[in-house]
């Protein structure tokens, strides 16, 4: 893969939470999976505070692996064109001595997905109804736009999106046929919602959450990354994630409490029947979210919850 330096990590994504990011991993040594490498500004942050680290940075995003930027041309750098759905096969190939010392993932959409008109992602100026992360996607959100049914799409938008008005907005899209752009999209939702709704956060905002989480499958693939991770980090190693709402939150919230539980028998029993043991130990007690100056500073920021669990065993 060509990749030629371009500019600073952070004019393509400004990551959030890097120094909660870097205590967490103060201490390890070894590699890292970054599994959502966008602008690489986790990744060159990490490189640069701790010499004895290495980096996998892996995006399923060509315009992410396609590029390294300033400051990240490093031999200690290795970058993979992948879903980090599929870690279970990458780890596999790429560090298959089972050496993986920490994963970091920030889910969500990149600031420069966000404002590329072409990506599609962005109900604030036209672009194509695409929504794709990457080429693996099997649909855009055209196919979900123009093609599915009304009770479909209303599933999409309560599933993915906690929308309230999802049949309310998915008749109104079956209605309008065919949307051409996501501009256009967006002001069906927004006749759609009643007017109180509209006085609050952008209509939108929830319909195209929902949409790009359905068109890339995220939250499927956010639950198999978590399991190939913990499976495959060695005891000692870190696992921080990074998220922007309420569904992602949960998957990994309980995801994280379930790989943190020991024993489950009943506690009049004199002896452990179940011969379960924990395999993490949990971090951060609560989600640890931007300090005010962060947010001010980046205001994409402000939704950013983070949650790190250690393995404890294999």
């Amino acid at each position: 893969m060509n990749q030629t330096p371009t500019p600073e990590a952070d004019s393509y994504h400004q990551p959030v939470l890097v120094d909660e990011v870097l205590s967490i991993f103060e201490q390890t040594a070894g590699l890292i999976v970054d599994a959502t490498f966008g602008g690489g500004g986790h990744s060159r942050a990490l490189l640069k505070s701790n010499p004895e680290l290495r980096v996998l940075g892996i995006d399923r995003d060509l315009d992410a692996t396609s590029r390294v930027p300033v400051g990240l041309d490093d031999p200690r750098l290795h970058l993979v064109a992948a879903n980090f759905g599929d870690l279970e096969k990458i780890l596999a190939r790429e560090a298959p001595s089972g050496d993986l010392a920490g994963a970091l993932f920030d889910l969500g959409v990149s600031s420069h997905q966000l404002d590329s008109p072409s990506r599609g992602f962005s109900y604030h100026s036209a672009g194509p109804l695409d929504m794709r992360m990457g080429p693996d996607a099997t649909h855009r959100a055209s196919d979900i736009v123009n093609t599915w049914s009304a009770g479909e799409i209303a599933e999409v938008l309560r599933e993915y999106g906690e929308e309230r008005f999802a049949w309310r907005i998915a008749n109104a899209i079956v209605k309008a046929r065919p949307l051409a752009d996501t501009v256009e999209l967006a002001s069906v939702v927004a006749d759609a919602v009643p007017a109180a709704a509209r006085r609050r956060k952008h209509p939108a905002r929830r319909t195209f959450q929902a949409i790009r989480i359905a068109v890339n499958g995220e939250l499927a693939a956010l639950r198999d990354g978590l399991d190939a991770v913990i499976d495959c980090i060695a005891p000692g190693g870190r696992i921080v994630v990074i998220s922007y709402h309420s569904l992602e939150d949960r998957i990994v919230k309980r995801r994280f409490a379930a790989g943190a539980t020991g024993c489950t028998c009943p506690p009049d029993l004199p002896v452990c029947a179940c011969a379960t043991v924990a395999e993490l130990r949990v971090l951060t007690r609560k989600a640890v979210r931007p300090s005010l100056q962060e947010i001010e500073n980046n205001p994409r920021a402000r939704s950013a919850l983070l949650r790190a669990v250690e393995k404890v065993a294999s």
